[in-house]
């Protein structure tokens, strides 16, 4: 499963920065009623945005990772403008998350090497 998610790594980075982004940006008269917390949603969202990009293991890893705190941050910025709330708050949710999904995957990638 590590290699394949480590083989559309990019596809799926891409799909989630899409999906992060249309459900962070779509204009909506009210947020739906879903369990969790909106800071959760937001840790788990940026925590499975940075999973398979640092289960590659890229060189510049840490550029990126600043790279999805500016997206995060770009997102937060945009949303008062389509009618939505951006709050620091959600960012620092966000960073968090991007922090956990590389140390989430650098686990478990330890673990995989040494079952291998």
């Amino acid at each position: 499963m590590i290699s394949l998610i480590q083989k559309y790594c990019l596809h799926l980075t891409l799909l989630l920065l899409v999906s992060i982004a249309t459900l962070s940006l779509w204009p909506v008269a009210y947020l739906p009623d879903v369990p969790g917390t909106d800071k959760t949603h937001h840790f788990i969202a940026y925590a499975a945005l940075m999973f398979p990009t640092a289960l590659k293991q890229p060189k510049y890893i840490f550029v990126i990772a600043a790279g999805f705190i500016a997206f995060s941050g770009a997102i937060e910025l945009i949303q008062p403008y389509v009618n939505r709330y951006g709050e620091w708050l959600d960012l620092a949710a966000n960073t968090v998350g991007i922090i956990s999904g590389w140390l989430i995957a650098k686990t478990t990638l330890s673990f995989y090497q040494k079952d291998v």
